[in-house]
């Protein structure tokens, strides 16, 4: 219990949360994210039942949203530009007097895109609608605090940040007034009621370590991190080869690259790199064949959606790593456009 609750703090901690209690463990982002929609979801079906997100969500938020729409609620997806960015005005625009939930995350998985949660839950606030704000990509690579994006609920994951697989946790606003959820896993009474279960203990105590280790030093792994993805986009270009980076005028993660080769197909040019540790789009999706739902909606024709390779650069990774990686993806590149 000690340690549990000890990890609980330092996840707080880490959130730039009030209290401890603000902090809900589960078993990663994507239970998380459910707990989040489909908890308020459960509280709010007398009070109407319009919720909005948009169109490059993780599955984790997207999926939810949709079996939502089946049971009754009415869903709006809103879309972003060519860089991948939602507008805050669009979102905004959407909202009606009976919309209970507005669900954005911080920045996408495929692109790095980072989204201006911070403008839209400031509007949403305004008009009492809580936002939901999934966080698993960003946390640990740039400042998180829910203070500061004024968002009521946000999901991170352990392994996101060289934690333990299996581990996450929802930040649930505890504040007047007290943001409500109804519980998924019910049974025991655990999490404040909010997920009944034995707790992951080892898991949660691994996460907190985990977002210290990040913490301590984010700004400069930041800086390093980013360097190298410019390296390597550079290095490409310096290759000759004529390719498009995918959200590159808007704001990016520091490690994601996300890299179109038109005239060549992603899932070939994947199949030649064995040596490499790349994905055609989301890593979660790596096994589906059809373009990235991100990336089209985007604007991106299927044909360059599918000639898209995700980079990213993390913790281990060097300037031989980016020099291997933009030399190994240029030769064959070449390769397939002969």
């Amino acid at each position: 219990f000690m340690a549990l609750e000890k990890a609980r703090k330092e996840v707080a901690a880490s959130l730039g949360a009030r209290s401890a209690t603000e902090i809900v463990f589960t078993s990663g982002a994507t239970e998380a994210n459910n707990l989040a929609l489909r908890g308020i979801a459960g509280t709010a079906a007398l009070k109407g039942g319009h919720i909005v997100t948009q169109a490059t969500e993780h599955p984790a938020v997207l999926e939810p949203m949709r079996r939502l729409e089946r049971e009754g609620f009415e869903l709006t997806i809103v879309g972003v530009d060519r860089w991948g960015r939602v507008d805050p005005k669009a979102v905004t625009a959407v909202l009606r007097d009976d919309t209970v939930l507005i669900s954005l995350m911080l920045a996408n998985n495929e692109t790095g895109v980072v989204q201006p949660v911070s403008e839209v839950a400031a509007a949403a606030r305004r008009r009492g609608i809580p936002t939901h704000c999934d966080a698993a990509q960003a946390m640990g690579k740039i400042p998180v605090e829910v203070e500061a994006l004024g968002v009521d609920l946000l999901s991170i994951s352990g392994h996101k940040v060289y934690g333990p697989k299996g581990v996450g946790a929802l930040y649930v606003r505890r504040k007047t007034p007290p943001q409500r959820l109804e519980a998924l896993i019910e049974g025991g009474g655990h999490e404040a009621g909010l997920r009944s279960g034995t707790a992951n203990v080892p898991g949660a105590v691994g996460l907190a370590c985990a977002l210290k280790l990040a913490s301590d030093d984010l700004v400069a792994e930041a800086e390093r991190v980013g360097g190298l993805r410019d390296a390597f986009e550079q290095m490409l270009r310096d290759e000759g080869l004529k390719i498009v980076v995918n959200g590159e005028d808007a704001g990016r993660l520091p490690g994601t690259s996300n890299v179109a080769f038109p005239g060549v197909d992603g899932e070939a040019l994947m199949a030649s790199l064995p040596d490499l540790a790349v994905s055609t789009g989301s890593a979660c999706a790596s096994v589906h064949p059809q373009p990235s739902h991100v990336l089209r909606a985007m604007g991106l024709p299927d044909g360059l959606a599918a000639a898209s390779l995700r980079v990213s650069f993390g913790r281990p990774s060097t300037m031989d790593h980016a020099e291997v990686a933009a030399s190994r993806i240029s030769e064959e590149v070449k390769r397939l456009r002969r």
